[in-house]
């Protein structure tokens, strides 16, 4: 990921209202803002940046992972963790077409959320 000039606490995604959390192609932990980093605090916060994730995934999210890389498909579903609902969305991140890791967004949703279809 292109080094940025501006300070980290001087990026918009800071204080974004989802996770976002990006690893590299060799799945080292490169960037959390700070929704992130306080959503994995018990386990280190942003201590973790640097290090591999796979440490801490199960083998069946390591493939996904694996796949997102390979192929560019992103990766979205929602789940729901102590009652509260999540979209999560994995997809690659890419600098000059070529795919240098994978971004997760993970998304709060609202217990009754309005649906629409449009034309």
């Amino acid at each position: 990921m292109e080094q940025n000039t501006k300070k980290p606490a001087d990026l918009w995604q800071n204080e974004f209202d989802a996770s976002i959390t990006v690893i590299d192609r060799h799945f080292t932990l490169v960037y959390m803002n700070e929704k992130s980093a306080a959503s994995f605090a018990q386990w280190g916060g942003t201590a973790l940046l640097g290090k591999d994730v796979r440490a801490c995934h199960q083998e069946r999210s390591i493939r996904i992972i694996e796949h997102i890389l390979e192929t560019g498909e992103p990766n979205t579903y929602t789940i729901e963790k102590q009652g509260v609902h999540k979209l999560i969305h994995q997809a690659p991140w890419r600098k000059d077409g070529v795919i240098m890791g994978v971004v997760e967004i993970s998304i709060e949703l609202p217990a009754q959320m309005p649906h629409y279809v449009r034309d």
